[in-house]
């Protein structure tokens, strides 16, 4: 059976379907992410026969039965939909903890009577993916300064949703063939100290988005573009962490297993 993940990108589409600020449904968003990775499949004409051998996660299915939704999500929820994205491991018992200690101040307390908002959501998303490269007092420093009021969004320089949004699509824009390795041309033969580059694509870009932000001033375009910055390279190492520990897994489980 075939696992079906998403995307960063692709769980960000699918958080504002759900949120309804776009036209696609929750279900067609799901639909192209799918059919996104089963092209062949679909242009064979055996789209029927790939989709029954795929293992669709009971949160999608509770997912596509909706057009939008404002109630909220359990931390049930948000562990399953977060284990769905690619190269991540989410734990009830780490958000839980998140939530009620380490990050506490910054979530706030669930906004949709037991449970959590679509914007809280896509904070614990932020969270799993800058704890690849910042311990967690440095993530409640970095975060407090975008969203500058927990318990009112009017305050934040940009909303959760659209951070998350922003660093997962322009992360997707410089991985084009999909190697979950940021593209880098330019590189010379021969020549050494090429690790530049890769900072001045990375800054180039999210200084440009940054940059379409009109109402913010200077000195807040710079921490959403710091922001940025840091979670697109955070996501780059989760990728190759979660490599490593698969050749870890393979390596011990394989131990003399002839």
């Amino acid at each position: 059976m075939d696992t079906f993940y998403l995307t960063r990108n692709q769980m960000g589409a699918l958080l504002l379907s759900l949120r309804g600020v776009t036209e696609k449904t929750p279900l067609a968003t799901l639909q192209e992410a799918w059919v996104k990775s089963h092209k062949t499949d679909v242009e064979h004409g055996k789209s029927l026969g790939a989709f029954i051998s795929t293992s669709l996660p009971p949160v999608f299915e509770k997912i596509i039965k909706l057009k939008q939704t404002n109630d909220g999500f359990s931390l049930a929820d948000i562990v399953a939909l977060g284990n769905q994205i690619e190269y991540t491991h989410f734990s009830i018992t780490s958000v839980q903890n998140w939530v009620k200690r380490d990050f506490k101040d910054l979530i706030s307390p669930p906004r949709i009577g037991k449970k959590y908002s679509i914007d809280q959501t896509a904070i614990l998303f932020i969270i799993d993916d800058l704890k690849a490269t910042l311990d967690f007092e440095s993530i409640r420093k970095l975060l407090t300064l975008v969203f500058n009021d927990p318990q009112h969004e009017t305050g934040d320089l940009i909303s959760p949703l659209y951070l998350y949004k922003a660093y997962s699509s322009i992360f997707e824009e410089l991985d084009q063939n999909n190697d979950q390795v940021l593209d880098l041309s330019g590189h010379e033969s021969g020549k050494r100290n090429h690790d530049h580059m890769l900072e001045n694509l990375i800054k180039r870009r999210v200084d440009e988005f940054a940059g379409t932000l009109e109402e913010l001033n200077v000195e807040q375009r710079k921490v959403v573009s710091n922001t940025i910055f840091i979670a697109m390279v955070s996501v780059q190492t989760s990728y190759f962490q979660s490599l490593a520990k698969r050749f870890l897994n393979a390596t011990l489980f394989l131990q003399r297993l002839n």
